[in-house]
């Protein structure tokens, strides 16, 4: 229930997900109102003041999640956990479950406030995910698979499970038939596969502008080779796999003053650390 004394993480997020519903978004500063009576006044850049008492879970869901609902021109953001030695995975493929449950939560938020979210044809194979909204309260988002080659199997549990649309986004000189209750796009290829500028214009042309980026490592690099994510959020958990598959794979530097610098946020999520990297600043 929510506390008399203010703000709770339930409350917290309910606010959340008001403003997430607000297409566009309303006039800012901009005040909601909690369950528990507390005034919420939100700012253009998703910072917020409070009228009462606001708890320290509710503090951080609002502070984390507001930003992302503020953007009026949507948003492409990354998400992965990897070991303390940047894997995301065994070098067999095993993945499940490198973070802990507070960042599945995490990654379940996300696709909650995401028009879509996309994963690549080797996460879809490995790891036949649902990509659905189930840790928390939420409506599942449109499930994108890019598969170049039109390899996946038709059998896919996101082809047939009905929970939410799925598109599949193929080479146009790889057609295929659409596999269950999938629709099948065919996009034109570069020499890398299907480029991400192509890919977003595909889901800006059906309304979908505020996009997850979920998996895998190769999919991530490649849209961030292309200057096209907006927030990129990597949880580290104090794990050392010794080998794998690496989180990044993105372009060799020479020196130390070509990598990448963004601003960051720092946020606790159990055991693991997340952190929210602003990649336009």
């Amino acid at each position: 229930m929510s506390g008399r004394g203010g703000i709770d993480a339930c409350d917290a997020w309910d606010l959340v997900r008001s403003l997430s519903a607000r297409r566009p978004p309303a006039h800012f500063p901009l005040t909601l109102i909690a369950r528990c009576g507390t005034h919420l006044t939100i700012e253009a850049d998703g910072t917020w003041t409070a009228d009462g008492a606001v708890g320290a879970q509710a503090r951080e869901i609002l502070d984390l999640y507001l930003p992302l609902c503020t953007e009026p021109e949507g948003y492409v953001i990354a998400q992965f956990g990897q070991s303390l030695d940047g894997r995301i995975a065994t070098e067999s493929g095993a993945s499940r479950y490198i973070t802990g449950p507070d960042d599945l939560l995490h990654l379940h938020r996300l696709r909650a406030l995401a028009d879509a979210v996309i994963v690549g044809a080797g996460t879809a194979i490995a790891d036949n995910p649902a990509l659905t909204v189930r840790n928390t309260d939420g409506a599942n988002p449109v499930r994108v698979i890019i598969d170049t080659n039109a390899r996946t199997p038709d059998d896919l549990g996101v082809f047939h499970d009905g929970a939410a649309t799925t598109l599949l986004l193929h080479a146009d000189d790889h057609p295929r038939s659409p596999p269950g209750d999938a629709e099948c796009i065919p996009v034109p290829r570069n020499d890398e596969g299907l480029p991400p500028q192509g890919i977003l214009a595909q889901l800006a042309a059906r309304g979908l502008r505020r996009v997850l980026v979920e998996g895998g490592g190769i999919t991530i690099s490649r849209f961030l080779s292309a200057q096209l994510i907006d927030r990129l959020h990597v949880t580290i958990t104090p794990m050392i796999i010794g080998s794998g598959r690496p989180a990044f794979s993105l372009p060799a530097i020479d020196t130390l003053d070509q990598a990448l610098r963004p601003a960051w946020r720092r946020f606790d999520l159990g055991e693991d650390i997340l952190f929210d990297l602003d990649m336009r600043a």
